[in-house]
């Protein structure tokens, strides 16, 4: 068979599961759900690299789009740089094999194929909130200073910042209703600190069901506020999993002389994106999530090569340029690249197990891991449509507008969730009616995803779940 994951993707094309044999004959055997997802597993090209992750046994992992799991590849490399730590002490700044001192450019070349970026216009550094309040701020101080986009072929991205034709209109930025908070936070920060009200300055745009945002209305939005300077968007919402069209964002807020930015924390590591195809001004992103780096791993950005020499909102020593940024001067001087977004000395610790788990990432392939997520998820809807009426699928079925994870929507989310991980199911709930289930491309198989829809399937018949209590908040 040329496409592999073909009978997941019929599954779900409208054929259901009894038709899902690629194009035979419907047989007792292809409507059968284990069947299909045996001789799916067994065509998978990267079914290997389950072996190479470390997921306790007898636990069922549906939540990589808040934490990867551990990989020999990504300890391996930690290990390595206790080693060097040990051995080398501050020789390793230097001495290591590669140097620590290049360790945020070097990551950064190893990521910036995953989002369509030249390797100067990524570098890991910071956390990523640190990020958006860095990158954020800058560009607000590019349009306080009267400097907006330079983008040939868009009318109003002229590189000249004045809405109505008054350089003295403060900038709006432009969000949605189902961005992480987080994001919300650090915006209205930002503004703050500039003297500008987030109430009237933070413009939302709405959702139309709750679960996802029209673009169209992200559109529509421009055209009515002309004091727009930065358009905010994530790459996947992190409830829905919804997938925005990165291009087309980036044109309306370019046409409208406004930056784009990207938050791609629930994106990046499982879908190929585009960056510098699409225009992208700038863009954040951790790297715990679909890129296994661990806990608290360091976080990551993208500045197209255009912007480069700006002075970051946020200055810090690491963020000086590399040849004299020993020299101690008290002048601050930006790196010409991404790097000058940098603050402080990175975490090397926290920055290790990047570059194994990239390795891994690299030789499976961005493209082939987008192939079989989708697959994955088409499975998984499959199963939620066949099986669960009791169950809404709140993740758009289109795989243009489909991330990494499906958001599984019942009235009892959060006691499912719970009745799920009593049972060796980890997944994770969002308020007010959603289970996140993650079947994360690396170390997921196709039977994994029957034996979740299995267990959920045993737990509402049973009502197991009606015995749990619901909670006040928490981490879940």
């Amino acid at each position: 068979m040329d496409d592999p994951y073909a009978p997941a993707r019929n599954a779900l094309a409208g054929k259901g599961l009894g038709g899902a044999d690629g194009g035979t004959a419907a047989s007792d055997a292809a409507a059968d759900p284990a069947v299909l997802a045996a001789r799916l597993d067994d065509a998978d090209p990267l079914s290997g690299f389950a072996d190479r992750y470390h997921v306790p046994d007898g636990v069922l992992y549906m939540d990589g789009n808040s934490l990867g799991p551990a990989s020999d590849a990504a300890l391996a490399s930690l290990d390595r740089v206790v080693d060097e730590w040990r051995d080398l002490l501050i020789a390793g700044w230097t001495d290591a094999d590669p140097p620590w001192f290049e360790v945020g450019e070097r990551l950064g070349d190893a990521l910036a194929p995953l989002v369509g970026a030249d390797p100067d216009e990524v570098v890991v550094g910071n956390s990523i909130t640190v990020n958006l309040h860095t990158l954020v701020g800058t560009f607000l101080d590019e349009l306080l200073a009267g400097n907006a986009p330079d983008r040939e072929g868009f009318e109003r991205a002229d590189g000249t910042w004045a809405p109505n034709g008054e350089p003295d209109i403060d900038p709006a930025v432009l969000v949605n209703e189902l961005d992480f908070p987080s994001d919300h936070y650090a915006i209205r920060a930002q503004l703050r600190q500039r003297g500008i009200d987030p109430d009237e300055k933070l413009r939302v745009v709405p959702s139309r069901d709750g679960r996802t945002i029209d673009p169209r209305d992200i559109e529509a939005a421009l055209d009515a506020h002309e004091d727009v300077g930065i358009v905010w968007m994530p790459t996947a919402l992190y409830r829905s999993g919804q997938l925005f069209d990165a291009a087309r964002i980036t044109e309306a807020a370019h046409e409208a002389g406004a930056y784009a930015g990207f938050d791609a924390a629930h994106s990046a590591g499982a879908v190929p994106h585009a960056f510098d195809e699409a225009g992208v001004d700038f863009a954040v992103w951790c790297t715990y999530k679909y890129l296994n780096a661990g806990p608290g791993s360091i976080g990551a950005l993208y500045v197209a090569e255009r912007h480069h020499g700006l002075t970051p909102a946020l200055a810090g020593w690491w963020g000086h340029e590399k040849a004299t940024q020993f020299e101690m001067n008290m002048t601050y001087t930006p790196a010409d690249s991404a790097g000058a977004w940098q603050i402080g000395t990175p975490p090397l610790f926290a920055a290790a197990p990047l570059e194994g788990s990239l390795e891994l990432l690299r030789e499976a392939g961005i493209d082939r891991l987008r192939e079989k997520s989708l697959a994955l998820t088409d499975f998984l809807i499959a199963l939620v449509d066949d099986r669960l009426p009791e169950i809404a699928v709140g993740t758009p079925r289109e795989h243009a507008a489909r991330g990494g994870h499906v958001a599984l929507e019942h009235p009892d989310a959060e006691r499912l969730s719970e009745a799920l991980k009593d049972r060796g199911v980890v997944v994770d709930f969002r308020p007010p009616n959603v289970v996140r289930v993650c079947p994360a491309a690396p170390y997921t198989a196709f039977a994994d995803v029957l034996e979740v829809v299995d267990e959920i399937e045993a737990i509402l018949e049973s009502g197991a779940h009606e015995s749990y209590a619901t909670s006040d908040g928490g981490v879940t």
